[in-house]
């Protein structure tokens, strides 16, 4: 983490914020990322690629998809939450604790994606904005079936 980062963020920890916010803010789950993951789920089974389960609890990161047998893990990456280099923005209130915030998601994603790949699994990561039009889902179906071919 760099200097400023460590400024507003010591720690992982946000700092500037009310006690209520952040009780508030610490109470909502997310429900995952339902419409992204719907559209890749439905265009693996139409593609009849099989083999994968949702969310493995005991693997880093939870991925989104994971394929057993060819130790395999896919994650489908909001383009907001993941901070996008194509389309992900900065909201313009509060700017400092965003830029924060999306900048420890990104640890966390390359951290996660580092210790599955040290513990002998493939990572590949699909971005929200490729599952937008039928061209880009076939791409992601292409991109996983090439990782599933190699060994």
């Amino acid at each position: 983490m760099d200097r400023r980062l460590r400024s507003i963020v010591g720690g992982y920890v946000f700092t500037g914020t009310s006690a209520v916010r952040s009780r508030t803010m610490s109470a909502i789950r997310g429900k995952n990322n339902k419409t992204t993951e719907i559209a890749l789920r439905m265009a693996l089974v139409r593609s009849g690629i099989s083999g994968w389960t949702c969310h493995p609890m005991t693997l880093p990161g939870k991925p989104d998809f994971f394929f057993k047998r060819r130790r395999l893990a896919v994650f489908v990456d909001g383009c907001f939450w993941h901070a996008c280099p194509k389309c992900g923005h900065l909201p313009k209130t509060r700017s400092d604790y965003w830029q924060a915030k999306l900048a420890i998601n990104q640890a966390r994603d390359r951290r996660k994606s580092r210790l599955l790949r040290e513990s002998g699994y493939r990572v590949l990561r699909i971005w929200e904005h490729q599952l937008k039009t039928r061209a880009g889902t076939l791409h992601a179906i292409e991109k996983i079936k090439q990782a599933l071919s190699r060994k």
